[in-house]
C-alpha cells in the first residue's frame, strides 16, 4: 500500500536560484530551464541591474535575499565565459551563503579556462569550493538526466554551513 502511496505523490520541485551573465549565457539558462520545467522550479531575476536602482550595496543584498533567494534551497552558478567579472553574481554568491543555501557551479562549454586549463570561476565561488562547501560540475554532467541533477541538488543541500567562507570584499564593479 505505502509504494502505491508513494507512486501516486506529487514530486517536490526543487525550488533554485539560477545565478548567471545574463547578456551572454541566457541561451544556457533557457535550455536549462526548459530540459528541467518537470523537475525544477527554477528561480531568477532577467535584470537585476534595472530592477534593483540603487548604489546601496547592502540594499541590493538585502534585496536579492529577500525577493530572489527566499523559498529556495540551492544556487546553481552557469559559469560562463565572462561570469567570474560580473559584481551581481558575486553579490548573488554572498546572499546565498548568507542563507546558508548550496552552491553549485555549472560550467558551460564557454566557460574561460586559465593556461593551466582550469575554469575561471567567481573568486568567492573559488574560495567556498576550496572550503569544500560549493561545488562544480560540467553543464554536460548537470543536464544528463534529472537524476544526476537531483544527486546533486541533494549533496549541494547537504554540505556544512560551517565550511563556508563569504569573508571576501564585494565586487564593487564589473570587470
Amino acid at each position: 500500500m505505502q509504494k502505491l502511496l508513494a507512486a501516486l505523490e506529487t514530486p517536490v520541485k526543487h525550488k533554485i536560484f539560477v545565478s548567471y551573465y545574463h547578456w551572454l549565457d541566457q541561451g544556457y539558462y533557457e535550455a536549462f530551464s526548459k530540459h528541467f520545467h518537470d523537475k525544477l522550479d527554477a528561480i531568477n531575476d532577467r535584470s537585476l541591474d534595472e530592477e534593483i536602482d540603487s548604489d546601496d550595496v547592502e540594499y541590493v543584498m538585502r534585496t536579492i535575499r529577500e525577493k530572489h533567494l527566499t523559498g529556495t534551497s540551492c544556487t546553481l552558478v552557469l559559469i560562463g565565459a565572462e561570469t567570474h567579472k560580473r559584481k551581481y553574481v558575486d553579490w548573488e554568491i554572498s546572499a546565498t551563503l548568507d542563507k546558508e543555501h548550496g552552491l553549485i557551479g555549472v560550467y558551460l562549454p564557454t566557460a574561460t579556462r586559465s593556461a593551466d586549463g582550469k575554469i575561471i570561476v567567481p573568486d568567492r565561488f573559488y574560495d567556498n569550493f576550496i572550503s569544500g562547501y560549493a561545488s562544480i560540475v560540467s553543464w554536460e554532467a548537470i543536464t544528463a538526466s534529472a537524476e544526476a541533477l537531483d544527486t546533486y541538488l541533494k549533496a549541494a543541500k547537504e554540505k556544512s554551513s560551517s565550511l563556508i567562507d563569504n569573508s571576501r570584499k564585494k565586487k564593487q564593479r564589473n570587470g
